[in-house]
């Protein structure tokens, strides 16, 4: 039962993409209610999917490579929309869509298969270390968003050449104060995902830190969101630079979440 609505949340994803980047050319508001209206309802099918994958595997639907990238999809999704019911960024959903998208391809092309947790996974741990980590990365990749439309909206400004996104993308301001926003949600989140890794891996292993590949890299990811959320908060950093570091930072989250399965291996691996 949980595939099935896998697939109908991301046609409907993909529907809603579809008719955000219509906003985005046309700027009809009733194009843009219509997406956002999408958008929700693929969320909460989405939700449906995963509470589905929990009643069929037993445990929580983060294990494997369709799993994790699902519900960070879904970590996205809901990011987004619990934004969008506290603040107003211009076109944001057209991005996020996008995103979300293709994360959820990826997970589609996954092994959808069912295996036995190993050992180390079968602990009440798994559902708090997981989810937490995933949703920080969610809200991470929405800083990551803004980052990106602060340089395209820069851009163009910069050359005086007002063309596709200028009147589309919302001002420097308002996207400096998106990525701040994104920022104050996803490294709390992330610094609690990595303290409670390491008290399960104190259960699981005999020791806090390992220095596995993926503990490394989490490590260096989260020295870079540290290192800009110092800067931002207490230095006053802002602009430019703050959005050129925070899709850095984010890619490093990407490579700890799947380069490192891949290339480096180590006692994390569970879902090549």
């Amino acid at each position: 039962m949980s595939y099935p609505l896998f697939q109908i949340s991301f046609v409907v994803y993909f529907l809603a993409m579809a008719a955000y980047v219509g906003f985005f050319v046309s700027q009809n508001n009733r194009v843009r209610t219509v997406a956002r209206g999408i958008f929700t309802t693929g969320a909460i099918l989405h939700t449906l999917n995963i509470i589905a994958r929990y009643f069929e595997a037993g445990h929580t639907p983060i294990t494997s490579q369709h799993e994790t990238v699902s519900f960070f999809a879904w970590a996205i999704a809901w990011g987004y929309l619990s934004f969008r019911w506290r603040y107003t960024v211009k076109n944001f959903g057209t991005f996020v869509s996008i995103l979300t998208v293709g994360f959820m391809l990826i997970a589609a092309l996954a092994s959808r298969e069912i295996l036995p947790l190993v050992p180390a996974l079968q602990s009440w741990w798994l559902p708090v270390h997981a989810s937490i980590s995933i949703i920080a990365d969610g809200f991470l990749g929405l800083a990551c968003i803004g980052g990106i439309m602060y340089l395209l909206q820069e851009r163009e400004i910069k050359r005086k050449r007002f063309g596709l996104f200028f009147s589309r993308l919302p001002s420097l301001e308002a996207l400096d104060k998106l990525n701040q926003h994104c920022l104050s949600v996803g490294f709390p989140l992330l610094t609690l995902g990595i303290i409670s890794g390491s008290v399960w891996a104190k259960q699981a292993w005999g020791a806090y830190w390992h220095w596995d590949p993926k503990e490394t890299w989490s490590l260096i990811t989260w020295f870079l969101y540290a290192a800009l959320v110092h800067l931002r908060f207490t230095v006053g950093w802002r602009g430019r630079p703050a959005a050129i570091m925070t899709i850095v930072a984010f890619l490093a989250v990407l490579f700890t979440l799947w380069g490192v399965n891949y290339l480096l291996g180590g006692i994390h691996s569970y879902a090549k």
